[in-house]
């Protein structure tokens, strides 16, 4: 295949990933979206193969056979709810392969037509070191989002004396190393490099907490987007510089709309460590308000005497895996013509898009799930609000109390509603580490149960 002929190929392709992102902006055409993904992906892998700079056949056979079989493994084990620690992992992979193909072509320039061995071309130099330093961050960075979000070890924010401190020193050494190896092209420089981006990717996320999980998904992504980038201008591959260039920005803005929805600067989330334990933040204590707390029964007996229910999923859903459950009570209030619709704020869950893929999974209807700026002046004009799971989202502190860490933050207002149902394990506060008043309002009713078995508790109630 020629060159032309393979740019003409690699074009369409980039095309098809740009159609893709499209397509999965919205939940009507993300299916197409999807497909258009896969197509192009294959075209361009296709087109790779049929390139006449293809040495060993062999060894590319061998890593698709194995990595095919590794991915289809872990995928067909993987439950929807572990969604966010899979991103998070294929987010580190991507990272260490940009580090792999960065050290191969700093070993063997020649290769790539990029120069000698300690005498790459500049350019080509700077690429291949910014590849490898993004790509050494998004390594760590995601292995340490992983043990987080899979409970390794703890989602509260890790924070020490001169933290921010030792992040900039270790990041003006790392842009010092950037320009130092250009002049000087040593390997101990460049295996400085990656040692340091190493050691900044894991002291960066160490501090961030659970609460601001979707946030670092999403900036991940766009880490690895980047990375590839770099490593596309090592290649000299345009498809693995458009893509790496759409990953990159895409995930950049989706960090920023994630940031939005919780009213806060990205560098507010990165030096933040918001969602501390409760005994590091600000805990408004309600000792001295009672609560109301009910049974299936009695949810079932307020929703199909309602006209109108707004249903507010969040984590507590994804972890009971209740989203068949709930989409069947849903079925079956509207079937007595109560009408049903869902409520989703932009950081529910862990990770962007988190709910949406949950009720996707369960065949909820696209046209009844709305965010929160489409939905959240109904509450006032609602029967009933259901809150399966949704803590810090739905806390009415983030727009009454100036000393809450969640201040500012746009919630949903559940607490207009006429009746607030609330399912929920215990009392205990969600990952921002602050009571929710919504708890002891008047009109709210706990639900205590695991949500799974109390919205199933709900439908045989219903029936």
């Amino acid at each position: 295949m020629t060159d032309n002929i393979a740019a003409i190929f690699y074009l369409i392709s980039s095309i098809c990933f740009i159609l893709a992102i499209r397509g999965l902006s919205s939940p009507d055409t993300a299916r197409g979206g999807n497909l258009l993904g896969i197509l192009g992906m294959a075209l361009a892998v296709g087109t790779t193969l049929a390139l006449p700079i293809i040495v060993s056949y062999e060894l590319i056979i061998a890593g698709v056979l194995l990595g095919g079989t590794i991915g289809t493994i872990i995928a067909r084990k993987t439950q929807m709810t572990a969604l966010p620690q899979l991103v998070a992992a294929f987010n580190s992979t991507v990272g260490l392969a940009a580090c792999f193909v960065a050290a191969a072509a700093f070993y063997r320039p020649e290769a790539y037509g990029i120069g000698q061995f300690l005498t790459i071309k500049p350019g080509s130099l700077v690429e291949m070191t910014l590849g490898l330093a993004i790509g050494g961050i998004t390594f760590t960075g995601s292995i340490v989002a992983f043990v987080k979000l899979q409970g390794i070890i703890s989602g509260a924010p890790l924070v020490f004396k001169g933290q921010h401190l030792l992040n900039a020193a270790l990041g003006i050494s790392l842009v010092a190393m950037l320009g130092w190896i250009v002049f000087d092209q040593s390997e101990r420089v460049f295996w400085a490099i990656l040692a340091i981006s190493f050691i900044i990717g894991i002291l960066v996320i160490i501090p961030i907490g659970g609460a601001d999980m979707p946030v670092v998904i999403s900036m991940l992504n766009s880490y690895s987007g980047w990375a590839a980038c770099g490593i596309g201008f090592t290649l000299s591959n345009s498809l693995m510089i458009i893509t790496g260039a759409l990953v990159g920005s895409s995930g950049a803005i989706l960090s920023y709309i994630m940031c939005k929805g919780m009213n806060r600067s990205f560098f507010n989330v990165i030096l933040g460590g918001f969602g501390a334990d409760n005994e590091q933040v600000h805990v408004q204590t309600n000792n001295d308000k009672s609560i109301k707390s009910g049974s299936s029964e009695d949810a079932a007996f307020i929703m199909e005497n309602a006209s109108s229910v707004i249903i507010v999923p969040g984590y507590g859903m994804a972890v009971a895996q209740a989203q068949h459950s709930l989409r069947e009570m849903g079925d079956i209030l509207m079937a007595r013509g109560v009408k049903v619709r869902y409520a989703i704020h932009p950081v529910a869950g862990r990770m962007p898009g988190h709910m949406n893929v949950l009720l996707a999974e369960a065949n909820v209807p696209y046209e009844h799930v709305l965010e929160l700026d489409e939905i959240n002046r109904d509450f006032a004009q609602t029967d009933v609000a259901f809150v399966i799971g949704a803590n810090d989202v739905t806390n009415p502190a983030a727009k009454t109390d100036n000393s809450s860490p969640i201040y500012g933050m746009p919630v949903l207002d559940v607490e207009n509603a006429k009746t607030v149902l609330f399912i929920k394990r215990s009392m205990a506060s969600g990952y921002a580490g602050v009571d929710n008043q919504l708890f002891f309002r008047d009109n709210t009713m706990m639900l205590f149960s695991d949500a799974k078995k109390m919205c199933d508790d709900v439908v045989k109630a219903l029936n």
